[in-house]
């Protein structure tokens, strides 16, 4: 009997102590204890954290660097693909430009036609000045038909397969070509040379040819068509012991670049050997 009143007094006692210290905890008067008794388990909570993060860390890095790594590559991969797209489209635009010029040359001189073609090979070696293009006898190319761009005169088709054909440059060293000089209109042969220069041989004396003309091809010998610009003299040479005078040429195509090229189709190169008187010595 005794023992229920005793058990009674004490949940009233606990129930009242608990009920005190909810309202001290409300009214702050706890709050220097809770801290004094919390700080050091939120710092061992905080030590062990970052112990553990780190073990973490250490667990997981080999495994972070092979994804890094293997990410880097694929990025890697992705800059070459865009460079080599990059690399391909200036090399578009430069093609377009120049097909667009070549086409609006082809507009000025509609008494012609022209095939367009892609240089795809040089051969520069001593005594040969040689362009190979991409279009041959299928395109109704043939031997002889002359070969020209936006600027001026590239030289002839010499040789032709089914699907390509040779072009002897204007600076091979076997090329002799029948021009005339502007103003002046003399006559001269265009020469090639083993170095790839170009000379005007062969000029009458009387010729007044100066620096800074323009030369252009005459149309005789029937090997090309009449107008076509070839270049520009850089300087005149006499020789007091020759009746002749020479002359260099600077041409207005520039060789080393040579990508797009045309070809006169409807020109053919007439052979007047024949008809040339031969002159039988006394």
């Amino acid at each position: 009997m005794n023992a229920t009143p005793a058990r009674s007094l004490q949940t009233i006692v606990l129930t009242l102590v608990i009920l005190g210290l909810i309202a001290l905890a409300l009214g702050g008067y706890l709050t220097p204890v809770s801290r004094f008794v919390l700080n050091p388990i939120i710092t061992a909570q905080s030590w062990l954290a970052r112990r553990v993060q780190t073990l973490q860390n250490y667990i997981n890095q080999p495994q972070d660097v092979a994804i890094l790594q293997e990410r880097n590559a694929e990025l890697e991969q992705e800059v070459a693909l865009l460079q080599r797209q990059i690399i391909e489209l200036q090399q578009q635009i430069a093609e377009t430009r120049i097909l667009s010029a070549l086409v609006d040359f082809a507009r000025v001189q509609p008494e012609n036609r022209f095939v367009s073609a892609s240089v795809i090979g040089r051969e520069n070696y001593p005594f040969v000045q040689y362009a190979i293009i991409d279009k041959g006898s299928d395109n109704g190319l043939r031997s002889g038909m002359p070969v020209v761009t936006v600027q001026g005169l590239v030289g002839r088709i010499s040789a032709v397969t089914a699907g390509a054909a040779r072009i002897q440059l204007l600076t091979d060293a076997e090329s002799k070509i029948n021009v005339r000089t502007e103003p002046s209109r003399d006559q001269a042969m265009l020469v090639g040379s083993v170095t790839g220069e170009v000379s005007l041989d062969v000029i009458d004396p009387d010729a007044k040819i100066e620096v800074g003309n323009l030369v252009l091809t005459s149309g005789l010998g029937g090997d090309y068509p009449a107008n076509i610009l070839v270049g520009q003299v850089t300087g005149v040479r006499r020789i007091e012991t020759e009746p002749l005078q020479y002359a260099s040429i600077q041409p207005v195509v520039d060789f080393k670049n040579l990508e797009i090229v045309l070809v006169i189709t409807n020109f053919r190169p007439e052979d007047i050997t024949p008809l040339e008187p031969t002159v039988i010595a006394p």
